[in-house]
């Protein structure tokens, strides 16, 4: 920028016949609008009535200084060529300060977009790491459920073998309740043949025959084997 502000003072710069010249054309100009200026109000006709046909006039009037343009021949203002050189050069160098400005809104807008996408790409990396962790954490805890799942099994099966020998104890127990109750234990030739002697012999109603008894025996060890 200040480069093309130096070129800009330096190219202002002319010599006094060039700018004689160059104030005299643009008074030259400025007579020759003026005067038109005066031709146009004194040729504006008075406001009328009619506004439908004022209308179709100003639109024919601007036609006919379309047509009249149109025709025309583009000239230079000036013939001489140091005033052309200057303009041409004040040309270019608005145009370069332009294209400088460009091109600065066009690296602030890549400074950006580079700011962006390392934010994007900073965001994506913890977005997998973050990832990676939970997988990792749901791996660890299949694995974990999976362990607890055994040992769970294992618990499950030691209280049902368990609960079975506290079962068949209860049954051993009962076994021999009724074996003590309805069984009586042998006792001694003398006592029994005193017994014999003095006590006769009697069939004791609340007393349950052998067969019966042995009858219980198969059932329970029938119900143990099912069990274990």
């Amino acid at each position: 920028m200040g480069e093309v502000r130096a070129e800009r003072r330096a190219a202002g710069q002319l010599s006094e016949a060039a700018e004689s010249e160059l104030v005299q054309q643009c008074e030259e100009q400025f007579a020759q609008l003026e005067k038109l200026q005066n031709e146009i109000i004194l040729c504006e006709p008075d406001i009328c009535e009619n506004h439908q046909e004022q209308s179709v006039s100003r639109l024919a009037a601007t036609d006919a200084e379309l047509k009249l343009w149109m025709s025309m021949q583009p000239s230079s203002l000036a013939a001489n060529a140091e005033i052309l050189l200057h303009a041409g050069k004040d040309e270019m160098l608005k145009l370069c300060s332009e294209l400088e400005m460009v091109v600065s809104c066009c690296e602030a807008k890549r400074d950006k977009l580079r700011e962006t996408k390392e934010l994007e790409q900073k965001w994506l990396e913890e977005k997998k790491q973050v990832l990676l962790a939970a997988n990792d954490h749901i791996e660890r805890l299949r694995v974990e459920k999976e362990k607890y799942s055994e040992h769970n099994i294992l618990l499950e099966t030691k209280a049902k073998i368990q609960k079975m020998k506290t079962y068949q104890e209860q049954l051993m127990e009962s076994l021999g309740d009724i074996l003590e109750k309805h069984v009586p234990l042998p006792q001694d030739e003398s006592t029994a043949s005193k017994k014999k002697k003095n006590i006769p012999l009697k069939i004791s109603e609340d007393l349950v025959s052998l067969s019966k008894i042995l009858e219980v025996g198969v059932r329970c060890r029938s119900i143990l084997t099912l069990t274990c």
